[in-house]
């Protein structure tokens, strides 16, 4: 693989091949459609406005962009936690501080943002559910019904077999996580380095991601 941009043998991956993958605007609107249950055509229509470098006291996100008056934050994640709504409100703070520089926050006129959605691919090793919501006031020491800041996340697992009407509608997720799946079938009998050039390999002969691995094989 170009190993300037994307070293599979780093214990994050499967986070940096999403990332690279769905960078792609096409390969982004056909998973945004495939969500939304949108006819997006056009990948112009997304504005990609993910934070160069957003890494704030360890939060950060993946793919950020703006379609059809919303504001979509797609995050991968290979491990559990709790923490995602909090990670997300720091995150869309400053997303929101950038979108309306230049913009008086004192002024008698509504300032207005696009509609913030949060969405989160997890492909961990629990497979037990397929999707959940997690928010900010569960992390709230004193609990109230109707708390005065909320936030929500959408958690969907993409493991195989889960979640199988958005696998069919976007075949570049489906086909991201059979190559997951094969790189987690040989790491178990051989080396993560082996592994993954034994699974970029097959998956090429095999069609899946045939054309990005090609591009970006070493």
């Amino acid at each position: 693989m170009n190993k300037d941009n994307f070293n599979p043998v780093q214990r994050n991956y499967k986070d940096t091949l999403f990332r690279m993958i769905f960078s792609d605007k096409e390969a982004l609107l056909s998973l945004y459609n495939a969500i939304s249950g949108k006819d997006y055509e056009d990948p112009d229509e997304l504005d990609i406005v993910t934070l160069e470098n957003a890494i704030y006291m360890n939060k950060k996100n993946d793919l950020a962009f703006v379609i059809d008056s919303s504001l979509n934050l797609y995050e991968h994640q290979s491990t559990d936690s709790p923490n995602l709504p909090m990670r997300n409100l720091f995150y869309i703070s400053r997303e929101l501080e950038k979108l309306t520089m230049g913009q008086s926050l004192y002024s008698p006129k509504q300032v207005m943002v696009p509609t913030p959605r949060f969405i989160v691919f997890y492909n961990g090793k629990d497979t037990s559910w397929e999707r959940r919501v997690e928010k900010l006031s569960d992390a709230y020491e004193q609990k109230m019904d109707n708390p005065e800041l909320e936030l929500r996340v959408t958690i969907l697992n993409i493991n195989l077999g889960k979640n199988n009407e958005l696998m069919k509608k976007c075949k570049t997720l489906f086909e991201y996580m059979q190559y997951v799946e094969k790189v987690r079938k040989y790491t178990a009998v051989m080396s993560i380095s082996q592994a993954v050039e034994r699974a970029v390999n097959e998956s090429i002969k095999e069609g899946i991601l045939s054309d990005f691995l090609l591009k970006n094989k070493a």
